[in-house]
């Protein structure tokens, strides 16, 4: 049997982070976040299982394995011959959730040789698709909710928008984490704007920053805080598919998936020109 083609597969993630965003979607309406219970029964946990859940039976049929922080403990000797596999969050943005803002996404990811090669990143709470994959570019896509019968790659590239977008106006935007602002930020904030006279900061969760820089609404993310692979492999390989540098710190090296340490190290993700 040929392998699937990129699109099909392509296809068959956005359908699983679809799946996935009606499952969180339905905790999320419904939880009373001002109760304390049990660790393994807080709404938190209970969307993030069932999203997993869906999304490992939506990914079933490519026949791929599957990383993803419920499976964090695979042991390296049996991960390490994965050339083409599955990296998942079915739920980015634990705070986003709690505090209500809509700023969480369902993450997933197809790693090829260390290499994310597709992304699709869900905000199910904002109706926003980014879906990316290589050779065929990114596309930002809203309210495709639920996805029609006859839903295919063709209707992603139909129904999105080309990323990056044009951006006409003069202003050199830094996204950074709501949650996790350093002082190492902080110290390339001043350097960026010592650079440019007119610099804004825009705050934003989740795999959602990646995904601001992809679609030029940001000029750059530097990450100087902990994230773990899972964290950004989607966003990584939409940022990637709209001609953004994903880099690690020195600005050179890419990041790289399926390591035997999960963590990824600090890094930088700048739009093209930049």
């Amino acid at each position: 049997m040929s392998a699937p083609a990129i699109q099909d597969l392509l296809t068959l993630a956005v359908r699983a982070a679809l799946d996935a965003g009606r499952e969180i979607l339905d905790v999320y309406s419904g939880a009373d976040f001002g109760v304390e219970t049990k660790a393994d029964r807080t709404p938190l946990t209970i969307a993030d299982r069932r999203a997993h859940r869906v999304i490992s039976d939506g990914l079933a049929a490519s026949d791929l394995p599957v990383l993803s922080e419920e499976g964090r403990n695979i042991h390296y000797e049996e991960r390490r011959v994965w050339t083409t596999f599955w990296m998942v969050d079915p739920l980015d943005g634990t705070k986003e959730f709690i505090k209500r803002n809509g700023e969480f996404t369902v993450n997933i990811a197809l790693v090829r040789s260390g290499k994310p090669i597709l992304g699709v990143v869900f905000a199910p709470a904002l109706g926003i698709i980014y879906a990316a994959c290589e050779g065929f570019g990114a596309y930002k896509i809203g309210k495709m909710s639920p996805a029609p019968e006859d839903f295919g790659f063709e209707m992603i590239i139909a129904a999105g928008e080309r990323l990056p977008a044009p951006r006409k106006d003069g202003i050199f935007r830094i996204v950074a984490s709501r949650s996790h602002m350093t002082a190492e930020t902080l110290a390339f904030i001043e350097t960026v704007k010592s650079a440019h006279a007119d610099v804004e900061i825009v705050s934003k969760g989740s795999s959602l920053k990646l995904c601001l820089v992809a679609e030029g609404t940001a000029d750059v993310y530097p990450r100087f805080g902990p994230t773990m692979e899972w964290d950004t492999a989607a966003g990584d390989a939409v940022a990637r598919a709209a001609g953004c540098a994903v880099t690690q710190r020195d600005g050179i090296s890419p990041l790289l998936y399926n390591k035997k340490d999960l963590h990824n190290p600090w890094f930088i993700v700048k739009s093209e020109g930049r």
